[in-house]
């Protein structure tokens, strides 16, 4: 009978890992886990101490920092693959999981199944000749070298881009290899494994070349198993079931949609919302039952796209999400930095990028160009991200795949800040204050139209006090706005005083936040 050892990527929520540890091997199969090396040490030692006791778990030999789009989500995987490998022989198969993931059948029926399909389980289509690939970069992901972080590196990554690009620095795919792509949630059979660890061992020149890909958790795997494996013993699907919107954004599922699921043929579902928690608790129970039968219709797909197609048409099952104005999240944090330079704030997020991993957004609601990802149009204008900015920042958390964000506000914007404050996610604030000098506020004024190159000295020195007063009120209205988590750096303060605040603010230890705070040139003009 089939034995299955769950390979566990995830990096929050430790009582959740712990919980879905105990019900996958709760009937006999195993886990193996990758707690991201990003994550609080408290956390993992708060897993590590609960399943300490349990057999069929074990943990990655190495823990590594995952970022998305890097090839540290592979090596995480690998690890984990290595060590179900050697502590679990005889497991028959290894299914890859996130902490997001829950089973939508019975351990019964998944050992059955997979008994009964001697195959490989992996989205496996060329790359160059399929249309796995919608929109945006294609061969470039593969020819060029890309070592930095897409998301929280952006100006380095795109800019060894461009420098590779008019050097004309392309590199030859290896030529043996065919490469594929597909979902990076697969279930492969032992042997299959096995050969994938010693072709890892064996080529190192395809794991050079893998290791500078964008994107290779969804071309390593698919293009190393088409490569080993006949073709008729892989099953071209995953057997983890999940949607898109037509944002791009993974669908969400919730407490009503329990019968839903159980008809997909599918052993497992993603995203299970952090909210829906009769959904979790009933399929919770579900994998250790015995003796459930299941109707599989296969309808989820079809009838998600009937009912927004009907919306589109003016026969909505729901109205527009950004129409009712949801909560981000009850579970997520939204980190506002508040400041008037605005090239302060950016510098500070480029330095909190540096030692941190949470995605951090610059004036969104104030510049028409800030870098955004397409969610489909929302973000296309300014008036239209005001519009619907909590749509506009729930999409964004989905994106990231955090439950962290950080953005940043002008002072001007207390309409926005009360909005999020509102909100029953956690808003935490940083207001930065600045010195500003005459030359400095001549400058402003200029920026935003205040004052011209024509403009007399004399009309200067009566603009001067009237923008150095309106600043002046808008930090006062932010103290005076009541917001429960409100935190200060000051040009004038410490860096100790504000490594302090900005500790309270990114909640990290001030050892990590010093060398934000100690920053040189972080005020300069």
């Amino acid at each position: 009978m089939a034995k299955i050892a769950y390979i566990l990527l995830c990096h929050k929520d430790p009582e959740a890992i712990i919980q879905q540890a105990e019900r996958l091997t709760a009937a006999g199969d195993y886990m193996s886990i990758h707690f991201d090396a990003r994550a609080a040490a408290e956390d993992y030692q708060l897993i590590r101490s609960e399943l300490a006791d349990n057999p069929n778990v074990a943990f990655a030999r190495k823990r590594i920092k995952c970022g998305w789009g890097e090839w540290s989500l592979v090596e995480a995987t690998i690890y984990a693959l290595q060590t179900a490998a050697e502590e679990f022989p005889r497991a028959t198969h290894f299914y890859m999981l996130s902490g997001d993931c829950m089973a939508v059948k019975t351990a019964e029926y998944a050992h059955r199944f997979l008994d009964e399909h001697d195959c490989d389980f992996i989205e496996s289509f060329d790359y160059f000749e399929s249309d796995w690939i919608k929109t945006g970069w294609k061969e470039e992901r593969l020819i060029y070298r890309h070592w930095f972080n897409e998301r929280t590196q952006k100006k380095r990554f795109y800019a060894m881009f461009e420098v590779q690009k008019r050097l004309g620095l392309t590199r030859e795919i290896p030529a043996d290899i065919q490469v594929q792509i597909g979902s990076q949630w697969w279930c492969l059979r032992r042997r299959t494994v096995e050969w994938i660890l010693n072709f890892i061992r064996e080529r190192k020149d395809v794991m050079r070349f893998f290791r500078t890909t964008w994107i290779p958790d969804e071309t390593f795997f698919q293009t190393l198993v088409r490569h080993l494996i006949p073709e008729k013993e892989i099953e071209t699907r995953t057997l983890t079931f999940l949607m898109f919107t037509d944002y791009g954004m993974p669908v969400n599922f919730h407490n009503d949609h329990y019968d839903l699921l159980l008809s997909q043929d599918f052993l497992f579902a993603r995203k299970i919302s952090s909210e829906a928690k009769e959904l979790k608790s009933r399929l919770g129970r579900l994998y250790a039952a015995q003796g459930v039968d299941f109707q599989i219709s296969n309808e989820g797909r079809s009838l998600y796209k009937f009912l927004i197609q009907r919306g589109r048409i003016g026969r909505r099952f729901a109205p527009r999400f950004w129409e009712t104005e949801s909560t981000l999240g009850r579970e997520r944090e939204l980190l506002i930095v508040i400041c008037k330079k605005w090239h302060v704030a950016k510098r500070l997020l480029e330095q909190i990028r540096q030692v941190t991993n949470i995605p951090a957004i610059e004036y969104l609601f104030n510049e028409e160009d800030t870098p955004l990802p397409d969610l489909g149009g929302i973000q296309a204008a300014l008036m239209k991200r005001t519009r619907h900015r909590r749509a506009l920042m729930r999409m964004l958390f989905e994106y990231y795949e955090s439950d962290q964000l950080i953005i940043c506000l002008d002072p001007g914007a207390i309409e926005l800040m009360n909005d999020f404050h509102s909100d029953r996610s956690s808003t935490r604030f940083l207001q930065i204050e600045c010195d500003f000098t005459d030359d400095y506020l001549i400058g402003h004024a200029r920026r935003v139209g205040l004052a011209g190159e024509r403009t007399s000295q004399q009309t200067l020195e009566r603009l001067l006090p009237t923008i150095r007063n309106d600043i002046v009120h808008e930090a006062d209205r932010i103290r005076d706005a009541g917001f429960s988590q409100l935190f200060q750096m000051r040009e004038s303060s410490s860096p100790e005083e504000n490594a302090a605040q900005l500790s309270g603010f990114l909640g990290l230890a001030e050892d990590k936040t010093r060398q934000i705070a100690e920053t040189h040139y972080l005020f300069a003009d």
